[in-house]
């Protein structure tokens, strides 16, 4: 819990943002001076952004309008004094995402030049921020959401789709809310801190374009599954009838700032340091873990089988992997993760691995991720468990929660990707 604090909202808020007098505030470092007529506007979208929101309300207190606006995920809510809280669907949008979308355009649409808006965006925002092509509904948008999570297509991916089936997301907002000016204060949960994937990129040029689209599900082989509607208005934006999203160079980024607030690498130092200070000889792999959560488990196992450094010790890893459903079990990727890990294991003693996501929820469950060792598939054996059947089947956490080893540790409010630690004794 260490790494998470690192990256909670409470700490990141704090750092980032100051009152420096009755009309300035400070955004990491740089200046915003309120014009007497200005307005100060937050708008908010993500599974930390109650409590990237809450604590803006605390640092800021009598500056922020009553008119902004937080959305974030269903069970993730929490109390704040000024601002109007909404919680939508996540993975998959609902009724409440297609709200929250329209009253974020609604509100950026009375922005004025000489208003200042917060833009609190952290992952997530891409199922809690939904809108519906023309033509087509809710439920082809929410098949569409449910076959991307399937196919095992990465983040960048799945976002060029979504931001290329929406007026919000692929720099859109930014666009709406021109020509006032606008900050953002971002949590990356995305490889690369790629800002226009976070949150699908709402106030970022999209480098992507339609073409791209279509050959992202092309690659997937999803373009004849998706609904007829969603179809035609891919193609119209190939044939130049529904204009692209805005491009790198467009005068509505003019007045737009980004600042990076909470990072995966900011989470593995921490978790790094206190490792350290506990006992244990730590190494940080990577932080840019990406690919099938299966082979990541393998690597993983490998690394600590071939480990010759000091015991105890701690390996550190970061990223998103991605799993392919073709099952129909219950789970996430980090508790798939784990059951590839315990089979990976094989009973070796000496070696525990947690993989888990910082947002606290790992898929539709209730779990954040799960934790196992040698001593998992002993009990699974005891249980007449067969964890390569439940592997097959995607239903990770159907298993831990016969074997045990699940993390439940509800929501934490923050989210920069997952962790996964093996430690050695």
């Amino acid at each position: 819990m260490h790494a998470v604090s690192a990256v909670h909202p409470v700490q990141l808020i704090r750092r980032h943002v100051q009152v420096k007098d009755t009309s300035t505030i400070l955004i990491s470092g740089d200046e915003y001076v309120l014009p007497p007529q200005g307005r100060l506007i937050v708008l908010g979208a993500g599974k930390a952004a109650a409590a990237m929101a809450q604590e803006l309300e605390k640092v800021l207190e009598g500056h922020i309008r009553p008119e902004g606006l937080v959305v974030t995920k269903h069970g993730h809510a929490l109390p704040l004094q000024h601002l109007v809280l909404l919680e939508a669907g996540h993975p998959v949008p609902d009724q409440h995402s297609v709200e929250a979308s329209r009253r974020f355009l609604e509100i950026a649409a009375t922005a004025g030049v000489q208003d200042l808006v917060i833009l609190l965006l952290s992952g997530g925002a891409s199922s809690l921020l939904a809108d519906v092509p023309e033509g087509s509904t809710l439920e082809d948008v929410q098949q569409l959401f449910s076959l991307l999570l399937k196919s095992g297509a990465g983040i960048h991916e799945m976002n060029i789709v979504r931001k290329h089936l929406s007026k919000i997301k692929g720099g859109w907002l930014a666009q709406n809310i021109y020509p006032a000016t606008l900050c953002s204060l971002v949590l990356s949960d995305v490889v690369g801190d790629d800002l226009s994937v976070i949150g699908s990129g709402p106030a970022v040029p999209d480098p992507s374009t339609f073409a791209d689209t279509i050959a992202i599900l092309e690659k997937y082989r999803l373009l004849a599954l998706i609904p007829y509607s969603l179809r035609e208005y891919l193609h119209d934006g190939m044939a130049g009838t529904i204009p692209d999203t805005p491009k790198a160079g467009d005068a509505v980024f003019a007045r737009v700032r980004h600042y990076l607030a909470g990072t995966n690498h900011i989470a593995l130092e921490a978790a790094a340091d206190k490792a350290r200070s506990l006992g244990y000889h730590t190494q940080i792999l990577a932080a840019d873990t990406t690919g099938d959560a299966h082979t990541v488990a393998e690597t993983l196992i490998a690394a600590a089988r071939h480990y010759q450094g000091p015991r105890p010790g701690c390996l550190l890893m970061g990223g998103e992997t991605t799993v392919q459903v073709t099952g129909d079990g219950k789970g996430g990727r980090n508790q798939q993760l784990a059951l590839a890990a315990a089979i990976a294991l094989d009973g070796q003693t000496g070696i525990t691995l947690l993989s888990a996501g910082t947002d606290g929820t790992d898929g539709p469950t209730n779990a954040a991720g799960a934790i196992v060792d040698a001593y998992t598939l002993k009990k699974a054996a005891s249980l007449q468990l067969d964890p390569q059947q439940f592997l097959q089947q995607q239903d990770a956490w159907t298993f831990f929660s016969k074997a045990g080893g699940l993390l439940i540790t509800g929501p934490t409010q923050t989210n920069v990707m997952d962790l996964m630690i093996v430690l050695l004794t």
